[in-house]
Parts: structure tokens; C-alpha cells; sequence
């Protein structure tokens, strides 16, 4: 390929006082031309990518592209490069690339327009949006539209391989797993979270998309969903990864106390105010702020809080001197705060400050094909921290756990497999280890219903193959059987569910 001649074109932009594109200005041309000159510079290591894969790149300046292009290109990499929008979803539509990075401004429609159509039509694509000026509204408008990352020019050449090499990662592996026919053993976990389902993917890639530019997200869904480990995972995923994570529980706060807590006290404001004492926005000052059940803040309480997240100033209980504070904020809560808005027992202007990001936690009845994952991750851990030596579940007992509904979620969970652990006398738990709720809800299930044992091994089958989302490596788990073998026994009943699907 022909080395394209950027260095003339940076020149002459800072010769002429500017070039074509109005919002490409001399002085962006000038930080931008010993970037370009890195960019030529052979990396110290491309990546090679097994199968070939597709990244389109879209910007009306094909100077522009003719960097990204040359910057990017690699091995096993196809690059499609437009100046014309319009092309570019077209070209898009038809041939369903893994990636593609797209400039925020650009003339008959914006990035943020081929964005949105880009998500809607298939949220599997990959979409990087680059700008020539940061803005956090911008930033946060993108990935509320379903943008991967937001990235700001100029961008180190090596940043720029790294980051989209990433994203090119995962449809490689995704690719790489199907071809092998199995699951690589780490699938599933994000830091601290464990799920391989749909609706917790969805999770995990919102995380990864609001981390690196949140000020406050609200994170809704039932008690026991892991609403603290999502709120730690977006901690350890931004910039401010390496400063405090506070925890405030509001609901285990004493009304008259809460000021106090958050905002902290001098040294006889009131009875019982012997020092003076720091309060939890100061603590977390450069870091964040984890609010648990912010749905129990008093509604008297509720304005000075908003005055904090608004303007980040706090002033202590009995202190005319206000102190300036930099905090990110996450709230959880189990309650349904549009409702109380409603009933005018939740501020409407807090509401909406809280939620401009909200992560729906679901209720694991919604993820039942996470179970095999999460009940190997407790039960190991159970087994370490008893010291015994149990390692897993008979098939009696995971089908059990799967036909449960799980009204406490995840903590629920962990409360049955710890009860099991430390019961189990075996290697293998089974249903009489298990809790006798659990046990109870399950008993006389198709009791009276009269079927052959052909009928009733089939049955479960097919069942456990429902419970795993039609992941035949899971379901084979969960029945303690090879996949060879959920394979034969498939094929012998003709009953796989993506030939009755299509039927």
C-alpha cells in the first residue's frame, strides 16, 4: 500500500490557517502531525487474527482515513474505509462487519445518527465514535446510545491499535469457540461477577461502556442481585480506579444522623459531637461514592443532597465554611423510585439527576442458565473456606436448583449452597444436603402425571437443555453427562431445538 503523504497535509493546514473541514483547525493538524509520525513507526508487535475479520471506518476526510487505515491494518484484518455516511450503511447492512469507528460530525448524516442506526439494526456491532473535542455530554449521549467507547483526537497510535484490538478480540474468540465446539473455562467472568446468560452480557458491556465517563448511575433490580458488585466493577473499570470506594448504607442510618453521616460534623454542633468528624462525600473526595438503598434518604434530607451532586460542595454540620468535593456517585436501590416520585416521596429533580445512566440488574429466575456457572463458583469456595472436599452437585440436585424460582436471587443462592457444603457428607451434594424450603417447593412435582421412564428421561432432557438457553455444553454439565453423549441422545429423540425452531 501506498504510504499516504499526511505530513503534507498537516503542513499545509498549519500553512494555510486551516484545510476544507471547518472543525479540523490548524492547531488540531499541528498536535496531530507528530502523532502521525509515530503511527509509521513499525509496532513492536501487530496481532495476526485466525479468521479474517471486518472493521469499517468512516470520516468525511480521507486524509483521515488514509491515518486510521495505516495505523490499524494488521494481518487478518479487512478495513473498509468510506467518506459518505450513507455508503457506509449501506456497506454496513449488507455485510454485518465486527467493528466499526466512525467520526462524531460529519455532513448529510452525523456519527451520532449512523450510531443509533447502526445499534438498533444489530447491537452486536462494535461502535467506536471519535471527536475532535471532548465533551462529557457528548461522551455520555454515545454511550447512551450504545457507542463501545468515545475517543478523543489526537490518539496515540499504539492506544488506537490497542483499543480496537480488543474489541476485535472478542468476536475472534467468539468465533475461535464455536469452531472447537466448546467454551473457553474463564467465559462468564467479569471481575467480580459471574454470568454467561444474555441479559447479564448486556450488563457487562454497559459497564465497560459508562465506566471510563460516569458522574452518577442508579443500579435497579431486586434485593440479592449483585447491585455492590456492579457498583465495585465500574470502580476498578474508570479512572479513578486507584482512589476511595466508599460504602454508604443509607438504610441502616439513623434519620437524625444522616446529615452528619454524609456530609460530616464540628466539634459541638450538637450533643454527643466531642470532635470533629469527616463525612462520607469527603471521604470518597477523588474517588466514588456507593449510595446502597438510596430510596431511605429522608425527604427533608434530599435537597442538600442534590446540592452536593450538583454543585460538589458539602459544608459540615455546624460549619459555615463549605468544602469543595470531586466524587462519583452510584446508587442502588430495590425500590421502584419513579413510583415514589409519584407519590412525591422521592425528589423528581434527585430522581433524574441519579438515573441519566440506570443498570437493570435481573433477577437470576431470568438467568436460570447462569446457575451451572454460579453453583461451581460457590461451591468451590465453600468447599476451600469448610475445608471439605466437595465438588459439585448430582443431577438429582442441580435439577432441583433449576426448577426453583429463586426469590432471593443470587444471595439466596449462596445461602442454599453454603447450608448444602456444609451438610454434605459426600463428594457430591444431593437433595437431602439442601435446604427443606427448597426441597418442599419441589416436592410432588409431575407427580401425578402418568409417563413412561422413556417419556420422563426425555422430559428432563429437554428441560435441563430449556434451563441452559440451548447451550448443549452447559446442559450436558447440568446432567452430568458428555456433550458427545446430550449429542447422541439428541439425535436418536430428533430434538434439537434449532431444527423444531426452524420446523
Amino acid at each position: 500500500m501506498r504510504r499516504p503523504d499526511l505530513f503534507g497535509f498537516f503542513q499545509s493546514a498549519r500553512d494555510s490557517g486551516g484545510v476544507k473541514r471547518t472543525k479540523h483547525t490548524s492547531d488540531l493538524a499541528a498536535r496531530n502531525e507528530s502523532v502521525v509520525r509515530e503511527s509509521f513507526k513499525k509496532p513492536e508487535k501487530t496481532v495476526a487474527f485466525a479468521a479474517q475479520l471486518e472493521l469499517v471506518v468512516v470520516d468525511d476526510d480521507p486524509s483521515i482515513l488514509d491515518f486510521l487505515e495505516t495505523v490499524l491494518a494488521q494481518p487478518g484484518l479487512r478495513i473498509s474505509r468510506f467518506t459518505d455516511p450513507l455508503k457506509a450503511w449501506d456497506f454496513i447492512r449488507r455485510t454485518r462487519p465486527d467493528v466499526v469507528l466512525l467520526d462524531q460530525l460529519m455532513p448529510v448524516m452525523d456519527g451520532m445518527e449512523l450510531l443509533s442506526r447502526i445499534v438498533e439494526w444489530d447491537p452486536a456491532i462494535d461502535v467506536v465514535v471519535l471527536s475532535g473535542q471532548y465533551s462529557t455530554e457528548r461522551a455520555v449521549e454515545a454511550v447512551q446510545k450504545g457507542a463501545c467507547d468515545y475517543l478523543t483526537k489526537p490518539i496515540a497510535p499504539e492506544a488506537l491499535r490497542e483499543r480496537i484490538g480488543l474489541l476485535l478480540a472478542a468476536p475472534q474468540k467468539k468465533r475461535r469457540a464455536v469452531a472447537i465446539g466448546r467454551e473457553l473455562p474463564d467465559a462468564g467472568k467479569f471481575g467480580d461477577l459471574i454470568g454467561r446468560s444474555a441479559c447479564m452480557s448486556d450488563v457487562f458491556a454497559l459497564v465497560r461502556r459508562i465506566a471510563p465517563h460516569f458522574r452518577s448511575v442508579l443500579l435497579t433490580g431486586a434485593t440479592g442481585t449483585g447491585k455492590e458488585l456492579v457498583a465495585r466493577a465500574l470502580h476498578q473499570m474508570s479512572p479513578v480506579k486507584a482512589r476511595p470506594f466508599v460504602i454508604c448504607n443509607c438504610a441502616a442510618i439513623v434519620e437524625t444522623l444522616f446529615e452528619s453521616e454524609l456530609f460530616g460534623h464540628v466539634r459541638g454542633s450538637f450533643t454527643g459531637a466531642t470532635q470533629d468528624r469527616t463525612g462520607l462525600f469527603e471521604a470518597a473526595d477523588g474517588g466514588v461514592l456507593f449510595l446502597d438503598e438510596i430510596g431511605e434518604v429522608p425527604l427533608k434530607m434530599q435537597p442538600k443532597f442534590l446540592r452536593a451532586l450538583q454543585s460538589g460542595d458539602v459544608q459540615r454540620v455546624g460549619s459555615s465554611v463549605t468544602r469543595r468535593v470531586n466524587v462519583r456517585v452510584i446508587a442502588a436501590t430495590n425500590r421502584n423510585l419513579r413510583a415514589m416520585v409519584r407519590t412525591q416521596e422521592f425528589r423528581e429533580d434527585l430522581f433524574y439527576r441519579l438515573s441519566m445512566l440506570e443498570i437493570k440488574l435481573p433477577p437470576l429466575a431470568d438467568r436460570k442458565e447462569d446457575l451451572p456457572l454460579l453453583t461451581r463458583h460457590f461451591v468451590g469456595q465453600f468447599a476451600k473456606n469448610m475445608e471439605k472436599d466437595v465438588r459439585g452437585l448430582t443431577r438429582r440436585a442441580q435439577a432441583m436448583l433449576s426448577r426453583y424460582h429463586w426469590p432471593g436471587n443470587i444471595r439466596e443462592l449462596e445461602n442454599v449452597l453454603g447450608h448444602a457444603c456444609m451438610m454434605a457428607e459426600n463428594d457430591l451434594i444431593d437433595i437431602g444436603d439442601l435446604p427443606e424450603h427448597i426441597r418442599e417447593k419441589n416436592d410432588g412435582a409431575g407427580r401425578n402425571e402418568r409417563m413412561t421412564l422413556g417419556e420422563v428421561e426425555s422430559r428432563h432432557v429437554l428441560y435441563m437443555l430449556e434451563q441452559a438457553g440451548g447451550n448443549k455444553q452447559l446442559a450436558a454439565e447440568m446432567l452430568g453427562i458428555s456433550r458427545a453423549t446430550l449429542y447422541r441422545f439428541l439425535n436418536a429423540h430428533e430434538q434439537d431445538p434449532a431444527e423444531r425452531e426452524l420446523a
